[in-house]
């Protein structure tokens, strides 16, 4: 397993790999451990999406989760930039519920790489977040990627 943190608008993010895969990213620093090539790749990546020079990742990802986690984090990284889904309608596409596709969300090892911040709850309102400042951090995504909120009806 390999670690390093890189800067981004929300502070310092952690990436892991291991056996040439990224693994997870995390908000917060940690002390560098061990070398992956696929680290500096992610590294340069994510740095060209922040300098809005990237819409997508190509990257070995491994995230480690059931294989319904797995199918809905399939399901989202599906989402093209700028563009949103809700989590009823990947529900439907899996065959689920709504409340197991935010499970599924909010259990993302890999957020930003794995669009979570592209799902949103139902009538276009932003639901929920889980890394690092939470609703102002997807907010901020989703401004970045210039994606349409559709207005929630009243």
């Amino acid at each position: 397993m390999a670690r390093i943190t890189i800067d981004s608008p929300f502070g310092p993010l952690t990436l892991t790999a291991s056996n040439g895969a990224l693994t997870s990213l995390g908000w917060g620093p940690v002390a560098p451990e061990g070398r992956d090539p696929v680290l500096e790749e992610a590294a340069r990546q994510i740095e060209a999406y922040f300098a809005g020079r990237r819409t997508d990742f190509d990257l070995p990802l491994r995230p480690a989760g059931t294989p319904f986690r797995l199918r809905v984090w399939e399901a989202m990284s599906a989402i093209p930039y700028g563009r949103t889904r809700s989590y009823g309608e990947i529900a439907r596409e899996l065959g689920s519920a709504a409340r197991a596709v935010g499970g599924a969300c909010g259990a993302n090892p890999i957020p930003i790489v794995i669009p979570c911040h592209r799902v949103l709850a139902a009538g276009g309102r932003e639901g929920g977040y889980s890394g690092q400042g939470g609703l102002v951090t997807k907010h901020w995504l989703l401004g970045h990627e210039r994606s349409e909120l559709p207005i929630a009806a009243s």
